[in-house]
């Protein structure tokens, strides 16, 4: 019998989440499940797992839920972790797209030995 486990997350956009997740090497594809009359629209965004039992990012309609069956959990590290690593780069993914609305340009962009990020970003001033 499965039982998943939904958690809560900070992920509120899907292209930031798939943009940390290819960062981090994970394939997902996005599921879309769409009900009319009503015009109810899905996506939720799924990491297949060989045994069958996907990881599922699946919107609440504020945030992107994971939902996974634990007993089940084939990922190289704990949930706490893989988690963790996903924010990371997910934070790392919203402030290069939202500086690059605002002018600033990223200059290096690299993992550091302690598992840190370092992401310099540049804006030039052209006022004279």
């Amino acid at each position: 019998m499965s039982h998943f486990t939904h958690i809560k997350t900070c992920f509120q956009n899907l292209f930031y989440l798939e943009k940390a997740l290819d960062r981090l090497g994970i394939p997902s594809k996005q599921e879309k499940k769409i009900t009319t009359p009503s015009k109810s629209y899905t996506v939720n965004l799924v990491i297949p797992q060989s045994n069958g039992y996907d990881i599922k990012f699946s919107s609440n309609g504020q945030e992107y839920e994971l939902v996974a069956d634990m007993s089940f959990w084939e990922q190289p590290y704990p949930i706490e972790s893989f988690i963790d690593k996903i924010s990371q780069q997910y934070a790392g993914e919203v402030i290069i797209s939202e500086s690059q609305k605002i002018g600033f340009q990223p200059i290096k962009y690299e993992q550091n030995n302690d598992g840190s990020n370092t992401l310099v970003l540049e804006r030039w001033n052209n006022d004279n």
